[in-house]
């Protein structure tokens, strides 16, 4: 019986530990089979044991091998080379492996398509009574995250004892802060240097940007210790899977509860489609960076003051799950029937240069949460959305808008259009609703970045733009050009049925007005760009109409 040698499996055994420990360490993946990340790392770890007991053993698993043929019968020979494979040897990770493609391939949107597509529950409803109509401008959160880097970092560069030891974080949050929008992002080390000189202390503040005034403020805290920035046992990830080495985590991100005290939020991700597939949220870790306390949240507790747990990107990629594969993945593929998705763009990948689909969506601040707003389009390619979706990043309540108009790469466009001598550039618009009209609302910036305007598009009709330098000078302007009447001398909306008399069309201002005059010499007008309809009628016809004053508000033919 031949002798078994200890040394080459303590080596093997010695170096998969060293590498799984490493690897558990450094990356911190939950140890949960549905991860694919432990996948991966189970076969490696495998495959490195059989490998170095193998190297330790002095037998060579793979290469070219040299031997002798024999030719005919006077026996000559000639050399050869063949290719070795020990691939007995190999059989467990090759069985893992093929274990994890085949659950992959069942997890995958092929295999698994209605089932995808019945994750994210979504109701159809009103816009005007979701969407409170905007009297005010304080609600509207207008600012992209770049503007938000450039403010912040000017108001760090201004404190010379911050700004030499700390950043601030590229990760900026747009949350809810006492009823009004706000970005929030958190200081982080500078380094690991900056990180062993001031980890006694940890970082003392964070910063704050307010989307209405533009400007933004370092507010002082305690010292957090537990951050993403930091290294080792302080690190925030590696902090919660120290107590938590179960759960998957997604969507690290900074927050302030409504006192301004800070903490990490992380979403808990559960795979609800055989292993791997079916991504949806089921809670929540939050961790006080301070005292470095955790604690989990099921989707139904989790507290007001949270505002981001069903973060935007899975929202989207979830929503053409159920716009793409209600009827089946190769009606997807082929016929795409019914199929629709999200509105997207392409950017260029700095590594590749190629062209990658993006989601993008904006933020709407409701009844003290954060809802994503995004276009929904068909799969057509067209520049037009057919809805809208609003979704709460706190709960994942979703509600689809049917409204037919512009996307919002058009609007922006346009609104970019109507200022192009000053080639200025407009951010991704918000959604409102003024008097019932979906209006997008957005900032034009120069090229340094600065607001420099801000421009109002109506979604149903996006010729009909407004610029100016104010918010409340803009959506005041959008309404002249709508035909409605400012709020405090907004009179009494009445219905009355008249018999046309004559129909006149006069230009003021270059818009078109539709003058009706009745039967009794009364007259009326209404905007032609906002009421359409009304170009269809006639002297003799019989109509029913709403108005304030002599302005229309709705007009309809009576039979």
């Amino acid at each position: 019986m031949k002798k078994i040698k200890p040394l080459p499996y303590i080596l093997g055994l010695v170096s998969a530990l060293a590498v799984l420990g490493f690897s558990l360490y450094a990356f911190c993946p939950a140890i949960n089979i549905h991860n694919p990340g432990l996948w991966v790392l189970t076969i490696v770890t495998v495959s490195v044991f059989i490998v170095v007991v193998r190297l330790a053993k002095g037998e060579k698993d793979f290469g070219w091998a040299v031997y002798k043929e024999k030719i005919g019968s006077k026996g000559r020979t000639r050399t050869r080379r063949k290719f070795n494979f020990a691939i007995k040897y190999y059989i467990a990770p090759i069985i893992l492996l093929v274990i994890f493609i085949f659950y992959g391939l069942m997890s995958s949107t092929l295999m698994s398509a209605t089932k995808h597509s019945g994750i994210l529950k979504v109701t159809e409803s009103d816009f005007s009574k979701d969407i409170a109509e905007s009297v005010g401008t304080e609600s509207i959160a207008l600012m992209d995250t770049a503007s938000a880097r450039m403010l912040g970092d000017r108001e760090i560069g201004a404190l010379s004892d911050v700004v030499s030891q700390f950043n601030v974080s590229y990760d900026y949050t747009q949350i809810d802060y006492n009823g009004k929008p706000v970005k929030v992002s958190a200081l982080e080390y500078a380094g690991f240097f900056k990180w062993m000189n001031n980890r006694q202390n940890g970082i003392k503040g964070y910063v704050t940007v307010d989307p209405v005034s533009m400007s933004a403020s370092f507010v002082e805290c305690d010292g957090m210790k537990f951050v993403p920035s930091a290294c080792f046992s302080e690190d925030a990830l590696r902090h919660i899977r120290m107590e938590y080495p179960t759960l998957m985590l997604d969507n690290l991100h900074f927050e302030i509860d409504e006192t301004g005290k800070p903490y990490y939020v992380a979403s808990v991700i559960e795979k609800t489609i055989v292993l791997f597939g079916g991504e949806t949220v089921s809670g929540c870790v939050v961790l006080d960076p301070i005292s470095g306390e955790i604690v989990k949240y099921d989707v139904k507790d989790i507290p007001r003051w949270i505002d981001v747990v069903f973060h935007g990107d899975l929202i989207c990629r979830q929503y053409n799950w159920h716009g793409m594969f209600r009827n089946g993945y190769w009606n997807s593929i082929f016929a795409k029937k019914d199929c629709k998705q999200v509105t997207t763009y392409y950017t260029s990948d700095e590594d590749t240069n190629d062209e990658t689909p993006v989601s993008d969506y904006g933020y709407v601040a409701k009844d003290g949460d954060i809802w994503i707003y995004t276009g929904v389009t068909s799969v057509n390619g067209d520049s037009s959305n057919i809805g809208f979706l609003l979704a709460n990043e706190r709960t994942g309540e979703s509600r689809y808008y049917t409204i037919a108009g512009a996307d919002e790469k058009s609007a922006m466009t346009a609104a970019e259009g109507e200022v192009q001598e000053k080639g200025y550039q407009a951010s991704f618009p918000s959604l409102i609703n003024i008097e019932g009209h979906p209006t997008y609302i957005m900032v034009l910036k120069d090229s340094g970045g600065l607001v420099k305007l801000y421009a109002t598009v109506n979604v149903e009709q996006y010729n009909i733009v407004t610029t100016a330098t104010t918010q409340a000078e803009c959506i005041k302007k959008y309404k002249d050009a709508m035909g409605i009447e400012a709020e405090d001398v907004k009179a009494e909306v009445k219905e009355t049925t008249i018999t046309i008399a004559s129909v006149k069309y006069i230009d003021i201002d270059g818009n078109t007005y539709i003058y009706l005059i009745d039967s009794g010499n009364n007259i009326f007008k209404a905007k032609a760009s906002t009421n359409e309809n009304m170009l269809l009628l006639n002297a003799g016809d019989k109509v029913k109409i709403t108005y304030t004053d002599n302005i229309i508000k709705t007009c309809e033919r009576v039979a």
